[in-house]
């Protein structure tokens, strides 16, 4: 079983920065997917970005063409934690954001389908 735990969720205006974090525990997420989500109201879940493990402590970062650029996703194996930088925050970019981890490192990692566990969410708001 693996718990996740995201936050650094809040308000903010156009063109302003966020950092979300997504504490893990029940076993190390060193050697899994990890992706983000992100739903807004109304809407599907959507992709947002991956980190892939590549072995070793080599990663490499998927991203939804909305947000690169613009988002970069980041491990600490220490703490167990997956980040996800947010800049230049645009209000389209306002939704609950998930956390989720993909225990076999499916073939699509854009897919919900292939993550086993999620988070709660953390709510990111961006007014104009």
């Amino acid at each position: 079983q693996v718990q996740l735990v995201e936050s650094g969720g809040g308000s903010v205006q156009t063109g302003a920065s966020l950092t979300l974090s997504c504490a893990a525990s029940g076993r190390s997420v060193r050697t899994y997917r990890m992706g983000w989500f992100r739903q807004a109201p109304g809407k599907e879940r959507e992709f947002v970005a991956a980190s892939n493990w590549r072995g070793g402590v080599a990663y490499t970062g998927a991203y939804a063409d909305a947000v690169k650029g613009r988002f970069t996703i980041s491990r600490h194996n220490a703490e167990n934690t997956v980040y996800l930088e947010m800049n230049d925050l645009k209000p389209e970019d306002t939704a609950v954001y998930y956390c989720a981890a993909d225990l076999r490192s499916g073939s699509d990692y854009s897919s919900r389908a292939e993550y086993d566990y999620w988070g709660q969410g953390t709510q990111v708001t961006v007014s104009s």
